[in-house]
């Protein structure tokens, strides 16, 4: 007898329906499962084996055929265990019921029955709402972020016997529902993280709320121990509260990954991502055998900290250029492509120097021009074009640490964030971009005219610090958010001069 249950294939952050038919006939005992599956797939059937058995019931002895349909999709990972399982008992006892054809099931089975977690269960569940699903039966721990979605019944079961029993309509277990603004708005609460912890360093503080304003990349260059890293991690403390839009696309990357559980079923707050300075390519962009979202799609909508930027793979830096500007990546295998979104704000952190002390007032550099030149260009010149904001971290003197009053508060400075960013959702309101950092050329010209004397300085720029076409725009573009900033209607001669100073550092032209 042939049976059909629905399971969902993962891919990237969507996913699509996957029929499970099951055929229980005569012949030479074996279980053969097709439709192009993985290892991890196939082993489904020894896992299932155990799990029937240990759960009272009757494993057939007969020849067994799964088909996981459509067979032109790669078939990956555990989560099609529970859906096997219970087509196989309903086609060995000859149980067919309307459950079988209105609910989606997802689950690993352990060889004791119970149903373990899988990832990508936000991405699955919207897949099925899609289909038109009345359901989706799904692990107990992946039923809370299950439930963000909306329209569809999530059913949470412990064990393969309650799967089974709620299907055949044998018991009913209550579907889990999430306030999903609620859980939101609660997780989304402040951290303890505040620029007003950080005493001087107002070039540099200045320097993040213009980013912070256009969604502009920085890079800081100073010292070590200057307060760069303070600077970054309080970033998103300034930055406009996370929108439940935003949110939502990036829970379901986290999903993906396998990063959600019960007590964190949504990302409420702007990522803040800072992988370590030996992180792998795939690590830092995605990808793997079975393509997951790498650093920077898990800091969509938030905050990528490179530390220590030289140090990084120059592959994996070279990597970064195409989703910095495109926000998104694009990761291709021999099995099918998949994309995960990556619109985020990058900052860096480096050394002037090897040492790390050229340019400090109290202390030498050890370094010559040589080794200096040799760590500069571990970062190329296109990255660098890449990156807007250059700016100066100097080491603080001990009047600026013990004397200096308290700063402004992170609450504060989101409040002019706010108001920038508001003036740019409302120009932009034809256009798909939102903020200064990514708008089109069309919309460059349109909104980013100078004056006289404007052009005058402008076109000086150009040929003093050899400015390319790219660098020419982010100037415009950030001499758009300083004028946000102050609430000016055009671009002022002032603030075409503050964006140049973050072009000027160093040897960073």
């Amino acid at each position: 007898m042939i049976a059909k249950t629905i399971s969902i294939c993962p891919t990237g952050i969507d996913a699509v329906r996957i029929d499970v038919e099951v055929d229980v006939a005569g012949g030479q005992v074996a279980t053969i499962i097709v439709g192009l599956p993985t290892i991890e797939v196939k082993e489904a059937r020894d896992r299932v084996k155990s799990a029937i058995k240990n759960s009272r019931l009757t494993y057939p002895a007969r020849h067994i055929t799964v088909n996981l349909a459509p067979a032109d999709i790669k078939k990956e990972g555990s989560g099609y265990d529970l859906a096997i399982a219970v087509a196989l008992v309903a086609a060995a006892e000859g149980f067919i019921t309307p459950r079988l054809s209105q609910f989606a099931l997802v689950g690993e089975l352990g060889l004791d029955g119970t149903v373990r977690g899988v990832r990508s269960v936000v991405c699955m569940a919207a897949a099925a709402r899609e289909s038109g699903l009345e359901g989706i039966i799904v692990p107990v721990e992946n039923a809370a972020e299950a439930a963000i979605i909306k329209g569809i019944l999530v059913i949470p079961v412990h064990t393969l016997g309650d799967a089974l029993g709620y299907v055949f309509g044998n018991i009913e277990i209550d579907p889990v529902y999430l306030d999903v603004e609620k859980t939101f708005a609660r997780a989304s609460s402040e951290t303890d993280l505040d620029f007003s912890d950080i005493r001087g360093l107002p070039v540099a503080k200045r320097a993040m709320e213009i980013a912070a304003a256009g969604a502009h990349n920085i890079l800081m260059v100073g010292p070590p121990g200057t307060g760069k890293t303070m600077l970054a991690r309080r970033l998103p403390t300034i930055l406009p509260m996370l929108t439940l839009d935003e949110a939502l696309e990036t829970t379901r990357i986290y999903s993906a990954a396998g990063f959600l559980n019960a007590k964190n079923p949504i990302v409420a707050r702007r990522p803040f991502r800072s992988p370590h300075h030996t992180t792998s390519d795939a690590g830092l962009i995605g990808g793997g055998k079975e393509p997951r979202p790498g650093e920077i799609s898990l800091a969509n909508h938030g905050v990528l900290f490179l530390d220590e930027l030289p140090e990084f793979n120059r592959g994996a830096l070279e990597a970064l250029r195409q989703p910095v500007e495109d926000g998104i990546v694009n990761i291709s295998r021999a099995a099918g492509a998949v994309t995960f979104p990556s619109r985020f704000m990058l900052v860096a952190a480096m050394n002037p120097c090897p040492c790390g002390y050229l340019g400090h007032h109290s202390r030498a550099c050890r370094c010559n021009q040589g080794q200096i030149m040799k760590y500069v260009g571990r970062i190329s010149g296109p990255l660098l074009d890449r990156i807007d904001m250059h700016v100066e971290v100097p080491a603080s003197r001990y009047q600026d640490l013990r004397g200096a009053s308290a700063g402004e508060r992170s609450e504060t400075i989101r409040e002019r964030v706010q108001a920038a960013r508001d003036l740019q959702i409302k120009r932009y309101s034809e256009h798909k971009t939102k903020t200064n950092s990514v708008i089109s050329g069309k919309a460059l010209r349109r909104f980013c005219e100078l004056n006289g004397d404007s052009e005058k300085l402008m076109a000086q720029a150009m040929d003093q610090l050899s400015l390319s076409a790219r660098a020419h725009d982010k100037l415009l573009r950030l001499s758009r958010t300083i004028a946000d900033l102050a609430g000016e209607e055009s671009i002022g001669t002032e603030h075409l001069v503050e964006a140049l100073q973050y072009r000027e550092i160093l040897y960073m032209q």
